[in-house]
């Protein structure tokens, strides 16, 4: 395989290969520092990181405000105590070498403040952001601002565009590098457009060259696109190394360094992972921010679907074919199903799905009465870490409500990925993770078991597998 050669990212050279950023505490402090250290670039999560008190231990996050506001208020002050800290971790783990990044989600609570506030606590510790989940216009100003390098994650030609004309062309200084995420294959949340198939994955290779072409449209030519999403070994992209064509490249890794010694996840999410399968991982809507995302297929995740098969269009009063009444609710309001809709109502209401709710789409599903119980108090316990969650209508501005039906299909994303950062069971909780996930069982570097250290992890990197 061609030689990998260090290149310009955040002021300093560095191996062209990136740690993906992972939300609620998995990349953090330790398996970012451990990167930077062997030459590349770390990036820890400020989504929710956890804080260690005087003795290095996590402290617990909990809630005691009354109100989903104090509550957002907490969540804010206890992100950006996290952010900090792994800051401080990372800085002393990389040993002055590499490129410290922190990842946040532009979709995210208060995303602007907790950034603000990671980066005013942890000045010089941080030398690039990464952002994506949403159109992040005023990461360049923010990053401007603190003196540090930003970097963009898109998934088409036609998402940067709309950034660098609207935002970032006012500080082409501290454009750092642009990441694109394939949309289809990457963990986590996913880019998809409308306009795009979710079941037809498209060659990477055209669409990083058009977003090439639209950055040289602005003098970027030398600006590195870093390819992020279905990267595992590295001879299968040599291509793109020294290709003049694309022109700088680095190679983001999110689920690759899931399974190192630094990582910090359980050993049982590991051994999960160790275990897939060509298939397990499930491109799906059901998250609370209304964008794709990929996890692993797990029970959690079949409850999701099975939820949203018990489902039926309902009106209000006789329309067409919905003629069939159907009693909804302690207080037996009248709705109209058509008939076959109604007989499958009937066939869920007696296999134990007696809880009927409505979505925001005037649609009925149907759950059992503990699943209704769940749903119900993870609402009314929501503590706003979104900007707007679709599950329990929460917005971050006043009159901090969407305005919309809060929606029974999705589900509360922080109370998942906290469980499962912090030990929950793999199967009933949500877990994120790439589409080639399933390499692990099939790649000899983990036979028997094997966990590498991230430094082992990147000198097996180097070698092109």
């Amino acid at each position: 395989m061609k030689s990998l050669n260090p290149i310009l990212l955040s002021g300093k050279e560095a191996l062209p290969l990136v740690e993906g950023g992972k939300g609620i505490s998995i990349s953090n402090g330790e398996s970012s520092g451990a990167w930077a250290a062997t030459g590349g670039v770390g990036t820890f999560s400020a989504v929710n990181a956890d804080a260690h008190d005087e003795n290095g231990k996590v402290i617990p996050v909990v809630y005691n405000g009354r109100t989903r506001r104090e509550r957002h208020d907490e969540l804010l002050n206890y992100a950006i105590q996290g952010g900090i800290t792994q800051a401080r971790i990372a800085h002393e783990r990389s040993n002055g070498m590499g490129r410290i990044h922190v990842n946040v989600l532009w979709e995210m609570g208060a995303c602007e403040q907790i950034l603000k506030g990671v980066l005013e606590g942890a000045k010089g510790l941080v030398h690039g952001v990464t952002c994506g989940a949403g159109m992040p216009y005023r990461i360049a100003e923010i990053a401007a601002q603190y003196g540090v390098y930003y970097y963009p994650i898109v998934s088409s030609a036609r998402a940067f565009r709309a950034l660098w004309k609207r935002a970032y062309h006012k500080f082409p200084e501290w454009l750092g590098g642009v990441v694109y995420e394939d949309p289809w294959r990457a963990g986590g949340h996913n880019g998809l457009s409308n306009s795009e198939d979710p079941q037809k994955p498209e060659d990477p290779y055209p669409r990083v060259l058009a977003l090439r072409e639209e950055m040289k449209n602005y003098g970027l030519h030398t600006i590195p696109i870093i390819m992020a999403g279905g990267v595992w070994w590295l001879k299968e992209w040599e291509n793109w190394i020294d290709n003049p064509e694309l022109g700088p490249i680095a190679f983001q890794l999110g689920t690759r360094p899931l399974i190192t010694q630094e990582s910090p996840i359980s050993t049982e999410w590991k051994r999960k992972l160790l275990t897939l399968k060509d298939g397990d991982v499930l491109l799906n809507k059901f998250s609370p921010t209304g964008f794709y995302s990929s996890a692993v297929k797990n029970e959690f995740l079949h409850e999701l679907t099975e939820r949203s098969h018990r489902q039926v269009a309902y009106t209000t009063a006789e329309i067409g074919e919905h003629r069939t009444i159907l009693s909804v609710g302690v207080r037996n309001r009248q709705v109209y199903l058509t008939e076959f809709d109604y007989q499958k109502a009937k066939m869920w209401i007696k296999e134990g799905f007696t809880e009927i709710l409505r979505t925001p789409d005037s649609t009925l599903i149907f759950v059992t009465p503990e699943k209704a119980n769940e749903i119900l108090r993870d609402q009314i316990n929501c503590m706003g870490c979104l900007s707007a969650c679709m599950f329990s209508n929460w917005q971050q501005h006043e009159p901090y409500s969407t305005g919309k039906k809060a929606d029974p299909r999705s589900f509360c994303i922080q109370k998942t990925l906290q469980e499962i950062s912090h030990g929950g069971n793999v199967e009933n909780q949500l877990m994120f993770a790439g589409h080639n996930a399933f390499r692990f069982a099939q790649d000899p570097f983990y036979d028997n078991g094997f966990i590498p250290t991230v430094r082992q992890l990147v000198d097996r990197l180097l070698t092109g597998e």
